[in-house]
């Protein structure tokens, strides 16, 4: 039989004041209701700003099927073997392969407050899959947070992104313009846009999104589970983050208990 230090951490070699820092966030933890959301929204709507915040607020796990699938395949688990062999064949890595990956992530002990899931459903299917294998832990899907936000916002959004490649510093040319136009405040190297941030590229992504992904917001909306989050709003007023139950008439309110992260 192993020891405990040569197949896991050993807490010795761990600094004190990491430990107390992780006991007091278990502490803290033990409070919060459990709660199982998903993430749901167009590109360039806020999601990836908002989710770090609702997962340290209410001590949630973040799963992103992409990050999953690839963790799966890299750590050789029987679902990571075979979502491989269907990627090496060129297929779609199947609806219920994916389930099962989120299934054996929710027995991680980060999971035992609840999830947010980022990324999935993406189909009717899928969201009926997921449904069914909560069903069997117990559990069911307490909410939706859907970052409703019209195109045209969007568009402006995520045109109007440049960045400086080496350095990664982001500009806006309308909310976070450079100094000079095209060229990097720091060294005067020119900016560039990234391919995906075009508005020939983001019409297409926004077509598959309304045409794939809205019918799953209409299926949990029969379930009176969906909560609409005005993702127009500027990104300051978002970053305080938002309180799931706290809501009016199915619409997200900021929750006065959450400190605005400092920038």
């Amino acid at each position: 039989m192993a020891s405990p230090s040569s197949s896991s951490v050993n807490l010795e070699d761990i600094p004190s004041t990491d430990l107390m820092t992780e006991l007091l966030r278990r502490m803290k933890c033990s409070t919060k209701p459990d709660k199982r959301l998903i993430l749901i929204g167009p590109p360039g709507s806020g999601k990836g700003t908002q989710s770090p915040i609702i997962k340290d607020e209410y001590c949630l796990c973040h799963l992103a099927t992409g990050d999953m699938l690839r963790a799966a395949v890299a750590a050789k688990t029987p679902l990571g073997i075979k979502a491989k062999e269907a990627m090496e064949k060129g297929e779609l890595v199947s609806d219920d392969l994916v389930v099962g990956i989120i299934d054996e992530a929710l027995k991680k002990p980060s999971c035992q407050k609840g999830f947010i899931l980022d990324g999935f459903p993406r189909t009717v299917v899928q969201a009926q899959k997921l449904d069914d294998m909560l069903e069997k832990r117990g559990v069911k899907v307490d909410k939706v947070l859907n970052f409703a936000i019209d195109d045209v916002i969007l568009e402006e959004r995520i045109t109007g992104r440049w960045i400086h490649p080496s350095s990664g510093r982001t500009y806006h040319t309308k909310f976070a313009p450079p100094k000079v136009p095209g060229v990097d405040d720091v060294t005067g190297e020119p900016l560039i846009q990234r391919k995906d941030d075009t508005a020939a590229v983001l019409k297409s992504r926004l077509e598959a999104f309304h045409k794939q992904t809205e019918p799953v917001i209409d299926y949990y909306a029969k379930k009176s589970i969906v909560a609409n989050l005005p993702a127009e709003k500027p990104p300051k007023e978002i970053f305080g983050g938002v309180s799931v139950y706290e809501n009016a008439g199915n619409v997200l309110v900021p929750s006065h208990k959450m400190q605005t992260p400092q920038t």
